[in-house]
């Protein structure tokens, strides 16, 4: 079991990557702050032990991205009541330049992939483990993802 202090100094050292990752998928600060909650939940019950700081990084980003995924796999997460449509707003916590919205914009396989190498800073030896691809696929995401992303922002400059 990890100490309350271990707990807190993963937290503090790793709270801010996570809230980025989950933002990335769910784009509203509530759920986003639920799934952080959650991810760190996780992190108290698990007993990986970890090889180094970077290895609980990654651990931390690849939890969070699978409870965003299994977050919109349930059907009650896809609807909202008509008379609670007016209540949901969309409340950005961090400012969202107009290049990062393209990229939170493009299909999930390449925006975690741009996210996690340009914002992050992961190469893509790095990115393939979290993801769990071969680091071929990566930079095969990495590619298409910049295509689709210059074709979108050659296409507001005209």
């Amino acid at each position: 079991m990890r100490t309350d202090e271990e707990l807190s100094q993963i937290y503090y050292r790793h709270v801010k990557t996570v809230y980025r990752v989950c933002f990335m998928y769910l784009k509203n600060r509530y759920d986003t702050e639920d799934m952080v909650q959650n991810t760190f939940l996780r992190l108290m019950r698990d007993k990986t032990e970890f090889e180094s700081v970077s290895h609980e990084k990654a651990w931390l980003i690849r939890t969070a991205t699978n409870l965003c995924k299994d977050y919109f796999r349930h059907w009650w997460n896809k609807t909202v009541a008509i008379d609670e449509a007016e209540k949901v707003t969309e409340d950005r916590p961090f400012v969202i330049d107009e290049t990062l919205e393209k990229v939170l914009a493009l299909p999930s396989k390449y925006r975690t992939a741009i996210y996690l190498y340009y914002y992050e800073g992961y190469s893509t030896v790095e990115i393939a483990e979290v993801l769990r691809k071969k680091p071929s696929t990566v930079r095969s995401y990495l590619h298409s993802g910049r295509k689709l992303l210059k074709l979108e922002m050659e296409g507001n400059i005209r």
